[in-house]
């Protein structure tokens, strides 16, 4: 991940001048830029994609009741951030807009941690999803295979849960079901 500080506020321009290869993200005014995911991540964000499209975005074998979307591009005020996935409660959002980037906060984010970007999802990012009220929060870290719950308490995250390696839990906002932990992680 390279920070990329100016004498001026970074602009939407600056992201759309990055190579296709990369992935930009402006925080407090700073550009962010970060090559797209290594296999580990993107296994552990495809399995949750997968894990709880059918029963909350489908209703199979769940309540339903979610539009989730992988890397949906949320323009907070003067912040562009991309999480690895975002959910949104379906009566907050019936139907999903036609748009590069949604204006309107998630419900829920999940940040799937790297060496790279560790810091920019921890210090940089959580703030801001504060400060959007974006309800719950999931920090996934495939190299130590753990999932993180975060739930706003006021105005900041208070930890809910830590699960580690194969852990079968039920993990708030999508507590209907039980997720293995398994499948998040490289075989």
């Amino acid at each position: 991940m390279v920070a990329k500080r100016s004498d001026r506020p970074a602009t939407y321009a600056d992201i759309e001048a990055l190579p296709p290869n990369m992935v930009g993200e402006i925080v407090r005014g700073v550009l962010y830029s970060s090559p797209r995911p290594a296999s580990p991540h993107a296994l552990a964000s495809s399995a949750i994609g997968e894990e709880l499209g059918p029963p909350f975005k489908r209703g199979k074998g769940g309540p339903g009741g979610w539009v989730t979307l992988d890397e949906p591009e949320l323009h907070l005020h003067e912040d562009v951030l991309v999480p690895d996935l975002g959910g949104w409660r379906r009566d907050r959002m019936p139907e999903v807009p036609q748009t590069v980037g949604f204006t309107l906060e998630p419900d829920w984010v999940c940040e799937v941690l790297s060496p790279s970007t560790f810091k920019l999802d921890r210090a940089e990012k959580l703030p801001v999803y504060a400060r959007e009220r974006v309800t719950h929060v999931w920090l996934v870290d495939p190299i130590a295979q753990a999932l993180e719950i975060l739930r706003l308490d006021g105005a900041t995250y208070r930890i809910i849960a830590t699960h580690v390696e194969n852990a079968k839990v039920r993990a708030e906002p999508f507590d209907a079901i039980e997720l293995d932990l398994s499948v998040l992680w490289m075989r």
